[in-house]
């Protein structure tokens, strides 16, 4: 038995491009609700035109404090409650730490740790109040590998890693889901600040999936029944054999 997603509402950060656009179209189809949460205005203006009345626009800068903090409230003025918190958004740094600036390592670690830490916590007290709710965070491959090549990304992945375990554990006893999904190389924006040589061992060897396939997987982790958590998925292309 599984459960259904029809008449849900979910709330899916970074919607507008990739991981989060496939997952909004996965949802959508199901019959859910979803909430596109992105800081591109005019990409969200031409998503819901085309996807229809369930889709949402909620233009949000999660790197400006104040629109962070106003992300859920203004959410819930749309929207009587929201029962799926789906925290995609997210960027990427390669290469050697020397090479990387100081505000690069700040945007990073404010989009990928601050701003989900941020996200679950103004959602956290809704759903307590409700008793139910699923929370699920795209985590990657390399939050559970010391992937060298990324130190910075793998960093903030490793934190939100461990950032989501404890949340699952707190979140039990009122009746919330917590899990993680975690890529390994995904076609999509991010791809162009990897290493060109890293990128381009990728493509030739096949080692790169779709934005479609980790909504797969996001899919699978939501339409568990609710004594079911799955606390983390790994999605790797087969031919991935770097870790």
């Amino acid at each position: 038995m599984t459960q259904s997603l029809d008449g849900k509402i979910a709330v899916i950060t970074g919607a507008a491009s990739g991981i989060g656009l496939a997952t909004t179209e996965k949802l959508l189809s199901l019959g859910a609700t979803v909430v596109m949460v992105d800081w591109n205005a005019t990409a969200l203006e031409t998503l819901v035109a085309r996807l229809g009345p369930r889709a949402i626009a909620q233009v949000t800068n999660l790197l400006d404090a104040d629109s962070c903090a106003a992300m859920v409230p203004e959410i819930l003025a749309k929207v009587d409650h929201i029962d799926i918190l789906y925290c995609n958004a997210g960027t990427y740094i390669g290469g050697e730490l020397v090479d990387t600036s100081a505000e690069a390592i700040d945007k990073m670690l404010n989009l990928n740790v601050n701003a989900v830490m941020k996200n679950v916590h103004a959602v956290a007290p809704h759903m307590i109040a409700r008793k139910t709710g699923d929370i699920v965070v795209t985590c990657s491959v390399a939050g559970h590998f010391p992937t060298y090549w990324e130190p910075v990304y793998a960093g903030s992945k490793w934190a939100i890693t461990c950032f989501v375990q404890t949340m699952r554990r707190q979140m039990i006893p009122h009746g919330i889901r917590v899990a993680q999904v975690s890529p390994g190389p995904v076609i999509s924006a991010l791809l162009a600040d990897w290493p060109e040589e890293n990128l381009r061992q990728a493509k030739e060897s096949g080692s790169l999936i779709e934005p479609s396939e980790v909504a797969d997987a996001v899919e699978y982790i939501l339409t568990r029944n609710r004594n079911v958590t799955i606390r983390d998925m790994l999605v790797l292309p087969t031919n991935f054999d770097r870790v």
